[in-house]
This record gives structure tokens, C-alpha cells and sequence, in this order.
């Protein structure tokens, strides 16, 4: 995942996955504009695992994060020196998610990002949806829909990883590890759908597993 190499920036051609553009409008008798990214709206799930008690993370390159650990005018350069700026810079740990690219529904996209991402076969009656908001609302306010399952070992596939050219790791993480994950001063590298995620995962769900921390934590705290 961190061999990454040959960095270098270029003008953005035509893309599939985002289309910038500037929106004019009169507020308050006030001529404006705005610029703007058309994307695709999203999913993110939220894996507990309840036979280990740990959640299921996915870790991947993010170039963006990556980006904006380069200072400005190291930017500039044809290449960009990857030794004082390594890959691990731009590593993100998040939820499951994906775009919605497909002409299936968000329950079925979400399933397929389960299993594609993290190796779960979860049947799609047992995907809780928790709500939709929106993501990026200063350049984009795409939708991102947000579920909730629980999967055991028994569900866990040989799949996952991501698909085609993704490069993603499975990372699991206790209880006691996400509180000290949102708790952090940071900087995290995650986003705040993440963040909120798991907020509102401890403040619903934890609860009811704390008291077998000490089955698999002698450090967790009862």
C-alpha cells in the first residue's frame, strides 16, 4: 500500500468521477458564484464484529490526504520526493463505504461494498439504515447514506480487499481503541463521516458488549 512513487500533478481532463463547474445566483440582490464538484452520492457502513467484539476498518492510500501534507510550494516541483513525503501520509483509516455507481439500491450497494471491502457475506436484511446526510457542502453536498451491521466469523468470506486495482486492508479495533480513536487531538486521518459514525455507534451500541471486554482486552477498562 505504501509503495507509492513517480508523484507528479497535472490539469484534471474529463473524469467520470467528478465534475467541476461554477454556479451563479442572486442572494439578497447580490450577483455571486460559487464553484463546485458534481460527484457521486455514497455509502458507509458501520461492520461490528460481535463474535470478537471489534469493529471492521478499512485502511487505503488517499491521495487527497496525501496532497495536503505536501507543502504548497513543494507542489510546484515536476516530481514530487516521496522520501520527505512518504506514502503514510496519506493512509486513511474509515468505514466501508462506496460510490453509488450502479442502478441497484443503496441496500444492495452497500452489501456488495461489505463483502468487496471487508470479506463479509451480510444478507441485506440485516443492514440497519441510520440516516442520510450530506458530505463536502462547501464544494459538492453529495448524499451519503449510513448503515449499521453486524457480521460473525462465520460470514467472513475469502473475499475483500477491494476489487479491481483497490489496495485496501482490513483493520479491526476494539472498543475501548475506537473511544481513544475519537478522542484524539489529532490530526486523525479520517473523515468526519467516520468520526460520526462511531460517536454514534458508542453512544447506541457499545454499551451492551463492554462487559466481555475482558475476554479479549486485559487492558480494556469494564
Amino acid at each position: 500500500m505504501e509503495d507509492v512513487k513517480d508523484v507528479y500533478l497535472t490539469p484534471l481532463p474529463e473524469s467520470q468521477y467528478v465534475r467541476p463547474f461554477r454556479m451563479h445566483y442572486t442572494q439578497n440582490g447580490k450577483k455571486k458564484n460559487w464553484d463546485l464538484l458534481e460527484v457521486h452520492d455514497s455509502v458507509a457502513i458501520v461492520v461490528f464484529n460481535v463474535t470478537r467484539k471489534v469493529m471492521i476498518f478499512v485502511k487505503q492510500f488517499r491521495p487527497a490526504i496525501y496532497y495536503n501534507n505536501i507543502h504548497p510550494q513543494d507542489r510546484q516541483s515536476d516530481v514530487i520526493d516521496t522520501k520527505k513525503y512518504p506514502a503514510s501520509l496519506g493512509v486513511a483509516l474509515e468505514m466501508c463505504a462506496g460510490i453509488i455507481d450502479k442502478n441497484k439500491s443503496v441496500e444492495e450497494i452497500a452489501r456488495e461494498e461489505v463483502l468487496e471491502e471487508c470479506g463479509y457475506n451480510v444478507p441485506i436484511n440485516k443492514l440497519q439504515k441510520i440516516t442520510s446526510y450530506r458530505s463536502g457542502v462547501g464544494v459538492q453536498g453529495s448524499l451519503q447514506t449510513f448503515f449499521y451491521c453486524e457480521v460473525t466469523d462465520e460470514m467472513k468470506t475469502e473475499q475483500g480487499g477491494g476489487v479491481d486495482d483497490e489496495i485496501i486492508d482490513v483493520v479491526e479495533k476494539t472498543i475501548p481503541e475506537i473511544e481513544a480513536l475519537v478522542t484524539s487531538q489529532g490530526p486523525i486521518n479520517s473523515p468526519p463521516s467516520c468520526l460520526f459514525a462511531l460517536m454514534w455507534f458508542l453512544h447506541y451500541k457499545a454499551e451492551q458488549y463492554k462487559k466481555s471486554f475482558g475476554l479479549y482486552c486485559s487492558d480494556c477498562k469494564q
